[in-house]
């Protein structure tokens, strides 16, 4: 279920994140904004439904989530394919998620 979150809390940020980039670098309308703020909003709630006492925690493994998701986005939104060092990036990183999400603490 936490990969489910941090997934949903991705695409939220990443969506929000777009919405400036759209209105900024793009020159798409400034209507861009508003349901950016929601998704940022939703990306900053979904990230509170993680099982983990700490925030930071919660933070760092979501890192690696997002940067898969990010990677995703870049290819599936804006059309251009991961070459291999993305892909190994992102396998680097969703080890160093896993490390800090799925031991058992005491």
């Amino acid at each position: 279920m936490t990969v489910l979150v941090y997934a949903a809390a991705a695409l939220a940020e990443i969506a929000g994140c777009f919405a400036f980039w759209a209105w900024l670098r793009l020159g798409k309308s400034a209507l861009w904004l508003a349901p950016g703020l929601v998704s940022l909003a939703l990306f900053a709630l979904l990230l509170t439904r993680v099982p983990t006492d700490l925030a930071g925690r919660a933070y760092a493994a979501y890192g690696g989530i997002y940067i898969v998701a990010s990677l995703l986005w870049l290819w599936l939104v804006e059309g251009q394919r991961p070459d291999r060092f993305d892909l190994t990036g992102a396998a680097i990183c969703l080890v160093g998620a896993a490390v800090i999400l799925l031991p058992q603490r005491g």
